[in-house]
């Protein structure tokens, strides 16, 4: 399940997505994103911490993307928040990968095949999502729901 940490993150890196400059305070990003100001302080200083976000301090400061918004996947922003996409740490290729602690043997079981197939449907789905799509999207659905 998604956290609602990731859930901010996501939030947050949308709108900086749609943001005119696209630079946005802590502030501004905690109102547009509906989350504590003080808890998304922490999440922006995780995003900032693995290259997602470049914080400017000062009169002018807040933050910006690190790169262009289609390279940023939303696999990769709940990855930073959340560690691994996978249901069980036996079908996490990347980060975490361990046998289950109350799994007798890897080979034999059964549940393994269904798990990794949903984490990896979920992977593909989610690295093929970008931050620039995103924002899109609410875009266009706020413009259909105004033309109606």
């Amino acid at each position: 399940m998604l956290s609602q940490k990731a859930k901010y993150a996501l939030r947050a890196l949308v709108q900086l997505t749609r943001a005119q400059g696209g630079q946005l305070t802590a502030g501004e990003l905690a109102l547009q994103a509906g989350a504590p100001r003080k808890f998304l302080e922490a999440i922006l200083r995780e995003l900032s911490r693995n290259r997602l976000l470049t914080s400017r301090r000062g009169k002018f400061g807040g933050y910006v993307l690190a790169r262009s918004a289609c390279k940023i996947s939303f696999a990769e922003v709940i990855r930073v928040v959340d560690g691994p996409l996978a249901l069980a740490p036996c079908v996490s290729p990347r980060l975490g990968f361990r046998k289950c602690d109350d799994c007798p043997d890897l080979q034999l079981c059964t549940l393994r095949e269904a798990l990794s197939r949903a984490r990896d449907s979920t992977a593909e789905v989610l690295e093929a999502y970008s931050l620039a799509e995103a924002a899109a999207s609410t875009v266009e659905s706020v413009d259909q729901l105004a033309a109606i």
